[in-house]
């Protein structure tokens, strides 16, 4: 199962379009043998006797839709239990509600901005103790962990700066420590590309709002475990706190799940494609893309991950103007917050997803006035390379020389080229083994 195929990627995880389809949805579960799980929209359920439930009694506490959905996503995370929550951060404030005053948080330092904001400007008012660690150094989370440390929370890749964390060698460091939980968020590469749980993260979360429902129409958090006791907790805080998801919400969920698979491959080739691309424009400073051999922790991906998701981050030349006539010039991608839909997004972090984070934090961590942020999504790739094209030639004018990138044997910007250069990089590495 861990051999890499002729990728350099790890193997696609065994049976997972299979339990996608069928895990959690056995026609048995209702008395019409509906193939397609029910909505159930009541929110109380008929006793045979006074505390004698027959598996519901009220939906807070548990509901059919809701238990279809966290079937399923616990058999694709390889995990024996999964909860779904109103949101990401409901997620994440339900994790760390198995703390206590005075207990410690390390998260790494490059994460979503909303964690960022929670952990900084709210859990630190409830007693907790925060500290923000460097994510590509091993000794520096070592360092960080103090007596008072009960959970270490990372990204990977983290959002926005792509950075992958070795999170095998993260689980060997913080299991030494006894009673310190790792808690992974896989919100960017979802469960079809990596598998926290098998590298020895004991959570592993989602904001499901983006890949793993894929339609961006549902809000919702996903966290899933292999440990008895922490499963019985969180199970306990998921009905106490009450920040569960609707319904319909599981439904549509449950429904993005069928079409994960196809849409992570396709998220992949495509995000490849604009990767290059930018990687050989000169109108584009640097690329931040793990699915590039450029990539400082290209190997690394390789090593715990399948395949990589359709997010990019690039800095423009120029300055905050030259990305603003950027954004504002695109016409596919739409700029807007979130990603990981069927929909092309860009945004500007330091002004949209990562204002919250202290402006000095931005700055040393390279949350500059001229990064941008790419979700790309499911349309025809030469059309999104299109769109980058004529946008990056509006924000930045000046005339260049094309730059030479590995793989690359294009000397122009027209789509044909474009797609000559994916295929040529593609048969040389055999890099996109996801037909």
């Amino acid at each position: 199962r861990m051999s890499s195929h002729r990728s350099g990627f790890l193997p696609p995880f065994e049976h997972f379009d299979t339990d996608a389809l069928h895990v959690g949805q056995e026609p048995e579960q209702w008395k019409c043998m509906a193939l397609v799980p029910m909505i159930s929209l009541s929110t109380t359920f008929k006793q045979p006797a006074p505390a004698q439930h027959v598996g519901f009694e009220y939906s807070r506490s548990g509901n059919p839709t809701r238990n279809c959905l966290e079937k399923v996503v616990a058999a694709l995370d390889g995990a024996k239990h999964s909860l779904a929550f109103a949101s990401g951060l409901a997620a994440t404030v339900t994790i760390t509600h198995l703390l206590k005053t005075g207990d410690g948080i390390v998260c790494f330092s490059d994460v979503y901005g909303g964690t960022n904001r929670y952990f900084r400007q709210i859990a630190t008012e409830l007693g907790l103790q925060i500290s923000f660690v460097d994510c590509e150094t091993l000794s520096s989370l070592e360092t960080a962990i103090k007596p008072n440390t009960k959970l270490v929370w990372i990204e990977s890749p983290s959002n926005p700066l792509m950075k992958v964390s070795d999170i095998a060698a993260c689980a060997k460091i913080v299991h030494k420590h006894e009673g310190v939980i790792l808690v992974v968020d896989n919100t960017f590469m979802s469960a079809y590309f990596q598998r926290p749980l098998a590298l020895g993260a004991d959570m592993c979360m989602y904001s499901a709002t983006k890949y793993m429902n894929g339609h961006s129409d549902v809000v919702m958090g996903l966290v899933s475990m292999n440990r008895e006791d922490l499963y019985e907790r969180m199970k306990f805080l998921q009905n106490a706190l009450g920040a569960v998801p609707s319904p319909f919400d599981c439904y549509l969920c449950n429904r993005g799940l069928k079409t994960l698979s196809l849409r992570m491959k396709q998220h992949f080739k495509s995000g490849l494609m604009a990767a290059r691309f930018l990687e050989a424009n000169p109108r584009v400073e640097k690329v931040l893309f793990p699915g590039l051999p450029s990539h400082p922790q290209y190997e690394l991906l390789k090593r715990q991950c399948s395949g990589c998701s359709g997010m990019i981050s690039f800095y423009i030349k120029g300055g905050l103007e030259n990305s603003k006539i950027f954004l504002q010039s695109l016409k596919i991608f739409a700029l807007a917050e979130s990603l990981g839909g069927y929909e092309s997004l860009a945004e500007h972090p330091a002004l949209m997803t990562h204002a919250s984070v202290l402006a000095e934090d931005r700055e040393a961590l390279g949350i500059s006035d001229t990064l941008i942020r790419l979700s790309v999504g499911l349309e025809n790739e030469e059309d999104l390379i299109a769109d980058l094209d004529q946008a990056l030639k509006a924000a930045v004018r000046n005339s260049f020389h094309f730059k030479k990138s590995p793989g690359l044997i294009y000397a122009d910007f027209s789509i044909r080229n474009a797609r000559l250069a994916l295929e040529n990089y593609s048969t040389e590495r055999g890099h996109l083994a996801i037909n």
